[in-house]
Parts: C-alpha cells; sequence; structure tokens
C-alpha cells in the first residue's frame, strides 16, 4: 500500500503542475489521495503529498510532462487551440484594399515590429487586397542610418515570417515627386522655409512664438527652397516647415519641419540630393501616390496622423483610413536597434542572428516557428489597450508547435567525469526518441561505468540515491555505487557516457555560452530542427563539428 500510495502522490502532483502550468500544490494532491484510498489517516495522506510535491517541483516543467505520459497518459489532456481569432472588421475595407510596411532600413526587423506586420499581411489576406513594401529610406538621424545590408535583412525576415508583398518601392527613389509636393505646399503658402538656427526653432515652438520666416510670401519661399536644392545652404541653415496651429496644445505639432538639408551619403543613392523629407511628410505624399485605402499602425504615431491630415486637408484630398493598435510590451525582453546595430559592427554580437539583438533572424536560429509568432501576434488582435506580456506567452505558443516533433537526447552541461562501482555488465540501455511518438524510433546509447553528470547535480545530490535515466539508480558520494536497475520514484538526473559523447556549445538568450557534452546519438539530429537535451530545454542544432553548436530556445 505504501508504494502504491507514493506511487499515486507522485502521478498527481505531476498532473497537478502540469494542469495549471506551475509547481505542484500540497492541498489538491492530499485531496485526490483522501479519495483514491479509503479511510487513510489524514497525517499519511499529508506525508505523502508533501514528499511527491517537493520532487516533482524539482523537475523541469518539459520532464513533469514527460513523466507523466510515461506514467499516466490518461491525465495528459493538450488544449490545442488551432482555430485563429477573427481580426474585427475594417470600415471602408472592400475592393481595391492596399496597405503597406513601411520599415526604415537601419538594421534587421525586430519581435517589436511583428504584431504591425502581421496585422497588415492578415488584413490584405483578408480583403484580397494589396500590401506594398515601401522602404522608409529618407536620411534619418545621426543615430538613426540607412545601411545597404538592412534591404535584404529585411526582406530575409518577411520571407521568414510567411509575408508575401506585391510591390516594392524606395523612398530614395521618389525624391522628385516628395519635391512636388513640396512645392505645392509652398505655392499654397501652407509651408515655408525657416532660417532659424535649431536652439530658436525649438524655443519659439514651446513658446509658441513665429518667427519673421512664417511670414515669407511664397514667392520668397520658392527661392529659398530652390537655393536649399541647389546646395546654397549648408546642413542646418535651413529647414521647409508646415504652418500648422503654432498655439497648439502639443507643443510638438506646431510648425513641423517636413524637409531638412543633410550631406551624409545615401547607402542607395549616394551624394545624389542634399534635401530630403521627414517620415511623416514622405507617408502623406506616398499613401496618396501609391493609392493606399487603410494604415494600420500602433496608436503612438498618432502625431504622424495628424501631419497627413493636415497636409492633405491643406490640398482638398480626401486619404485613407487609419486603424490602430495599442502598445505592446513584452516583460524580459530589451530591444534597441540603434544598440544592436553598433554591437554588430563592432563584433560585439556575433551577427544579426545573434540572440540579444530580439531579430527575426535570431528567433529563426534559435529555433521559433514562424507560425507560432504569427499566431501569438494574431491572438492580441486589433486592441487598442496597451499590453504588456511575459515573453513566457511567446515561448509557450512555440512550444506547444515544436514539442510534438523534438526529438529528445541526453546533455549534461558544465560536466563531472564520475565512475560507478559494482556497474554489472548492462552493454547498452534504449530510449525512445520521443516518449509520446513511439513510431518515430529508439535511441541505443552504450554504456560503461565512466559516465558524465552535471556539476550541478553531482554538488546537489551527494549522498542520495538518484535515478540515472532509463539506466540505473546509484548513491552518489566522491563517485558513485551502483545500487540496482528498478526503475522507482527517486529524482532522475541526466547523464552522458564518457566514452561515447559529443561536445556541445550552447549559445544562450543573454548571450552566455554554456559549455558540455551529449550523447553521440545527437549527430543524426537534422540542422536548424529543433530538439530537446532532456530536463535542459529546446535548442536548434546549427552546426556540426567536433564540437556541436547549438542555439537555446526555451525551456
Amino acid at each position: 500500500m505504501d508504494q502504491e500510495l507514493e506511487r499515486q502522490a507522485y502521478i498527481h502532483a505531476l498532473h497537478n503542475a502540469v494542469s495549471h502550468g506551475g509547481d505542484a500544490e500540497i492541498k489538491p494532491v492530499m485531496g485526490k489521495l483522501m479519495s483514491l484510498f479509503r479511510g487513510i489517516a489524514p497525517a499519511a495522506a499529508l506525508e505523502a503529498a508533501s514528499k511527491a510535491v517537493q520532487l516533482v517541483n524539482s523537475i523541469a516543467p518539459t520532464e513533469r510532462v514527460n513523466e507523466l505520459q510515461r506514467l499516466a497518459p490518461e491525465l495528459l489532456v493538450r488544449e490545442k487551440k488551432e482555430k485563429q481569432p477573427k481580426l474585427r472588421e475594417l470600415e471602408g475595407a472592400g475592393e481595391g484594399f492596399t496597405v503597406r510596411l513601411a520599415p526604415f532600413p537601419s538594421g534587421a526587423l525586430h519581435i517589436g515590429n511583428v504584431r504591425m506586420i502581421v496585422l497588415n499581411d492578415e488584413y490584405a489576406k483578408k480583403y484580397r487586397g494589396r500590401l506594398l513594401l515601401v522602404f522608409d529610406d529618407t536620411i534619418g538621424s545621426e543615430e538613426k542610418v540607412p545601411t545597404a545590408e538592412s534591404y535584404e535583412l529585411i526582406r530575409d525576415g518577411l520571407r521568414w515570417l510567411g509575408v508575401k508583398w506585391d510591390a516594392e518601392y524606395y523612398k530614395s527613389d521618389r525624391l522628385h515627386i516628395f519635391y512636388s509636393w513640396a512645392e505645392k505646399l509652398i505655392e499654397r503658402n501652407i509651408a515655408y522655409v525657416c532660417l532659424c538656427p535649431a536652439e530658436t526653432l525649438r524655443e519659439y515652438r514651446e513658446k509658441g512664438i513665429e518667427c519673421e520666416h512664417r511670414h515669407q510670401s511664397s514667392e520668397e519661399n520658392m527661392l529659398l527652397w530652390r537655393r536649399m536644392l541647389e546646395g546654397s545652404f549648408r546642413e542646418g541653415e535651413a529647414v521647409l516647415r508646415a504652418k500648422t496651429d503654432m498655439k497648439h496644445s502639443n507643443p510638438a505639432f506646431r510648425d513641423r519641419v517636413l524637409c531638412r538639408i543633410s550631406e551624409r551619403e545615401h547607402p542607395r543613392v549616394g551624394r545624389r540630393y542634399r534635401v530630403w523629407p521627414m517620415l511623416e511628410f514622405s507617408w502623406a505624399v506616398d499613401d496618396i501616390e501609391l493609392g493606399m485605402t487603410h494604415i494600420i499602425r500602433g496608436k503612438d504615431l498618432v502625431m504622424e496622423d495628424m501631419m497627413e491630415r493636415f497636409i492633405w486637408d491643406s490640398l482638398g484630398i480626401k486619404g485613407p483610413r487609419f486603424e490602430h493598435f495599442g502598445l505592446l510590451r513584452i516583460a524580459g525582453v530589451k530591444i534597441s536597434k540603434s544598440k544592436s546595430n553598433r554591437e554588430v559592427a563592432t563584433g560585439v554580437y556575433s551577427g544579426w542572428d545573434d540572440p540579444r539583438t530580439w531579430s527575426l533572424q535570431s528567433l529563426r536560429a534559435r529555433g521559433f516557428k514562424p507560425e507560432a509568432i504569427r499566431n501569438f501576434m494574431l491572438s492580441l488582435g486589433m486592441s487598442l489597450a496597451d499590453i504588456e506580456i511575459p515573453v513566457e506567452s511567446i515561448y509557450a505558443e512555440n512550444r506547444r508547435m515544436i514539442e510534438p516533433e523534438a526529438l529528445r537526447y541526453f546533455f549534461v552541461p558544465n560536466p563531472v567525469h564520475v565512475k560507478i562501482e559494482g556497474l554489472p555488465e548492462i552493454g547498452e540501455v534504449k530510449s525512445y526518441l520521443h516518449p509520446d511518438r513511439p513510431e518515430l524510433g529508439v535511441r541505443k546509447i552504450r554504456v560503461s561505468p565512466d559516465i558524465f553528470i552535471s556539476s550541478a547535480d553531482f554538488e546537489k545530490f551527494k549522498g542520495s540515491e538518484v535515478r540515472l535515466k532509463d539506466f540505473c539508480n546509484v548513491k552518489l558520494d566522491e563517485n558513485a555505487r551502483f545500487i540496482d536497475k528498478e526503475n522507482r520514484e527517486i529524482k532522475r538526473i541526466q547523464w552522458v557516457p564518457a566514452e561515447e559523447f559529443v561536445r556541445c556549445s550552447i549559445v544562450m538568450p543573454d548571450g552566455e555560452i554554456v559549455k558540455g557534452v551529449a550523447e553521440s546519438n545527437v549527430r543524426s539530429a537534422e540542422l536548424n530542427k529543433p530538439l530537446q537535451f532532456e530536463r535542459f530545454g529546446f535548442v536548434n542544432p546549427r552546426a556540426y563539428g567536433e564540437e556541436m553548436l547549438f542555439y537555446f530556445t526555451h525551456e
């Protein structure tokens, strides 16, 4: 009875942990034992539940699932949410529906861009419309510089996400169109050339003071504009500004800059142009010229909306509809494209697939399924509410997709060599490549008294009996002493034979490199197809060699 009580306590502690995605709790396990074993003393049920909960909570989450599958698969109910949430209808959407992606090519796309990308792509599919890729490659600030390699990095990221665009444009090819619109605004006295120093411009805008240049005639402004184009002014000496309300409640909206001079070289057009449009002005132009019907973007760009509407209204043009979604913050994820650019350029990061960039290339390198990223972003819909989610939520969606196909192998981080005393002749042990899918086959591991276990397990369980998973039970002391082969419910640890193993390096999300050894069977694993190192986590094989390279996916 005692052995069966311990077994059931362990099973239901596993079930309790797996069912709510956290640690097991004593009270529900104790209640289950009281119902299963009629007449059991509460103290005995409490003791069994406490021991089982302590054991289960020392096991990694993925190992709990594997254990429950092995012992009581009927209790393992997997929730499969294949049905995608429906996107809300957009007013005015129908025939001719056209939306755009407008990335600034200063680096790779990252996880913070994905919601905007996926929503535009899905709505284009929903309404059988057009999706345009418009590179916003105007000259940005000193910190925000377009780079030649970024164009293909962006295309590569979009292709990985499964995005298909109908046409591709570059702002840097369209300067003559922006100049034409600028001259229309000047002719109608809606824009003027300002020669104020930047400090004066900021001070006047903050105080709502009109500068002397605001009252120039359209002829004077056109002359100054032509001098800007011809090179009579240096960078910072002249800008084209819109005549918005200088008493507007938001100082940032007061006489905003439409075009400015930049003497920096552009990766596509070199120094062919000196006057560059600000992004919101270029959007106002291209959203009309390229036939947008809807602009789908974050609500943080409301200022840009206002400027686009101001330009359209000033010229008597009916523009597309704006559709917004709230801000998304992913707790535990730090994104800085400027920092990533700097670290990639200087070699601090290994490249754009370095996990610290959080680029789409880095997610691919870690073994994420693009479908998992899309599904998660779609589940957020078009809500205007600002959302903060833990990164584990994205991991959970990806885990749901890769777990059924990820093969299992043994891996030992930071290994120590241990010799098993008294080990009988065993030869080899067998273990399923996937505990839920026996049809995927069995892997064989040759065994001998010499093994590796992790230094952490060695220190933690010294003096205790442990089970070397799928092998035997030993007691750890200065080495290890063979006990028996019975599959008892004691703590299980990973091991790797010391005579046949593969050295491994695993790149972790924070850039740390974990060194260890894995069973030699891992050499047959397919590159860029995630597998699971038991009790460690999912990893993605990236390169073979004397030492194999993996990127850590998640637990």
